[in-house]
């Protein structure tokens, strides 16, 4: 653990190069959860791996509401730490496991409930309508682990603890891993489950993770009458982020729902680049856990100047990261498709596809960290915008018109046109932070 001072008072690529190389294993071991899944499944049906890619966007809405409670917490105990209020810190940390179990408790019973009737509205396939209940209920429905991993790890991450999260993590993904094989296809004489085996081991992986970041995560539950005030700070702190990452749920639903008129190969297409989105997405998601309670904590102090120092470094370091995946995207796409499946209309509708989304990656860096500067200094309806313009304003319905227009082939130019017209947005926004930020600390006379 390093103290919060660090924040203050390091180099900016100083605290980058010791705070985000865990946080970036940390992702890259919650990503195999869903790759490892893709992997065995891919092997065992077809239909499972079309189902794993019509469930995705109910397991980002998961993490949504699981992550973004974290972050509010995250970003509200960095801010009392900024201003020496351990206390305060404390009580805001205590609040973590019943914000988890209640949002857990809603999730679960909604989607219990509306599976069925989500699976038919996205493929007429019966055997993946199967799959994807099967699937989708128990990821859903037994996410407690994943609800209460996300709250701990994020009061550890505010105190500058990176290394537990990741070990949790580390132990979970490899629970996941072992399990997989062994419950999908019944080895050393446990039952074939299929999908449900590959369901089973995710959900138990979470729960070991949550267990291990128990310990240091979790604190007393403050009084009752402080959870007004402490719920509706973490929550202002935190919706951008839930509705930056329940906005995925959307915006890939719908892109899922314009490609199903296609083709189902188109879908899976679609769900094998996020497969490996999550890969290369992993330096730009270290960033962004990294600099918010940076950020946090210098806006505290009234260094604003730091903050915005933090940005930019942050923003070129994620760039040169980034470029790795637009390599590789326009490389290697068939070889990264064959990992998965074997279907020659997948391969080759992915191939064109990777090759168009690829040059997205450099303006996506900056098209996602504009609202986090925005999250981590309070300005929530900033942040909210510039999240609801990539998503709902432009992926969706620009991936419409694209595909009425020019087809398939024309559908994948939505990627680097997104990424362009967000970045744009979010730099307009910026300027107007700045205005903002110098009329408050120079108010005319």
């Amino acid at each position: 653990m390093i103290d919060s001072a660090f924040f203050g008072t390091e180099r900016i690529s100083r605290i980058l190069l010791k705070l985000a190389p865990p946080v970036m294993l940390a992702q890259l071991i919650q990503a195999l959860y869903n790759i490892v899944d893709s992997f065995f499944v891919g092997r065992y049906s077809g239909d499972g791996l079309t189902a794993l890619s019509i469930i995705y966007p109910l397991q980002l809405l998961m993490i949504a509401l699981a992550v973004g409670t974290g972050v509010g917490i995250n970003t509200a105990m960095a801010y009392f730490l900024g201003i020496q209020d351990k206390k305060k810190a404390d009580e805001i940390a205590g609040t973590s496991m019943p914000l988890a179990l209640g949002m857990w408790a809603l999730f679960a019973a909604v989607t219990y409930f509306i599976m069925p009737a989500y699976a038919r509205m996205s493929t007429q396939s019966e055997e993946v309508i199967r799959q994807v209940v099967i699937y989708g209920r128990i990821v859903c429905v037994c996410s407690i682990g994943l609800f209460l991993e996300s709250g701990w790890t994020k009061v550890l991450q505010a105190e500058g603890n990176m290394n537990r999260p990741m070990v949790a993590q580390i132990i979970g993904a490899v629970t996941n891993i072992v399990l997989d094989p062994l419950l999908i296809f019944g080895w050393l004489g446990l039952p074939a489950l299929g999908i449900a085996g590959a369901a089973i081991a995710t959900v138990a992986g979470q729960i070991v993770a949550a267990l291990l970041v128990c310990r240091g995560g979790f604190r007393p539950s403050p009084a009752r009458q402080l959870y007004p005030s402490l719920v509706r700070r973490i929550y202002r702190l935190g919706i951008p982020n839930i509705l930056m990452q329940s906005t995925y749920t959307f915006y890939i639903l719908g892109l899922n729902l314009i490609l199903s008129t296609f083709s189902d190969q188109a879908v899976t297409a679609l769900g094998l680049y996020y497969k490996w989105q999550t890969i290369f997405f992993i330096p730009l998601g270290a960033m962004q856990t990294c600099v918010v309670p940076v950020i946090s904590y210098n806006y505290a102090a009234g260094d604003l100047a730091r903050c915005r120092k933090t940005l930019w470094e942050s923003v070129i370091f994620g760039m040169v990261l980034m470029s790795v995946g637009t390599l590789c995207f326009e490389v290697i796409p068939g070889q990264m498709l064959h990992v998965f499946s074997q279907d020659p209309a997948v391969i080759s509708i992915g191939v064109y596809a990777f090759r168009w989304i690829g040059p997205s990656f450099l303006p996506m860096v900056t098209a996602q960290m504009f609202p986090v500067l925005f999250q981590a200094t309070g300005y929530a309806l900033k942040s909210s915008f510039l999240t609801i313009l990539r998503t709902m304003i432009l992926f969706v319905p620009l991936g419409w018109l694209l595909a009425r227009l020019g087809g398939l082939e024309a559908f994948w130019m939505v990627f680097p046109i997104t990424e362009i017209l967000t970045t744009l947005g979010g730099v307009l926004c910026y300027r107007q932070f700045l205005q903002q930020e110098t009329a408050r600390s120079h108010p005319s006379d």
